[in-house]
């Protein structure tokens, strides 16, 4: 009977226990990386194995800071160029298509007003 008795105690101790850390878990805030042009020209910078102090290659626009897929207008000798940022960290300039097909590189380059260079 003590037995069954310490047993209750302790899990009812646990549990309150417990309850009190998911509190304090859901209390905690979770942002949203972003990217800044800062940050867009570090991973451009070092993807390209460019200078970080005197790049070639610059971060000129951020049009959509989304984290996962990041879109950017980069320029270099006056070429501009779409590119791309994946995870905050993964940097392409290729053409990027979506599930349809569709030329999503194409699209934004439409949108901006940048003549379609050598990709």
């Amino acid at each position: 009977m003590i037995v069954l008795t310490f047993k209750i105690v302790y899990d009812i101790g646990y549990f309150d226990a417990q309850s009190l850390e998911n509190a304090k878990n859901s209390e905690l805030t979770t942002t949203q990386p972003v990217l800044t042009m800062e940050s867009a020209q570090r991973i451009v910078s070092g993807a390209l194995k460019e200078d970080p102090t005197n790049p070639k290659t610059i971060v000129d626009q951020i049009i959509d800071n989304n984290h996962k897929l990041a879109t950017i207008v980069i320029e270099n000798n006056k070429l501009k160029k779409i590119a791309w940022i994946i995870d905050m960290h993964l940097f392409f300039t290729g053409d990027l298509f979506n599930d349809q097909g569709i030329n999503l590189t194409v699209g934004v380059e439409q949108q901006h007003n940048i003549k379609r260079g050598d990709h």
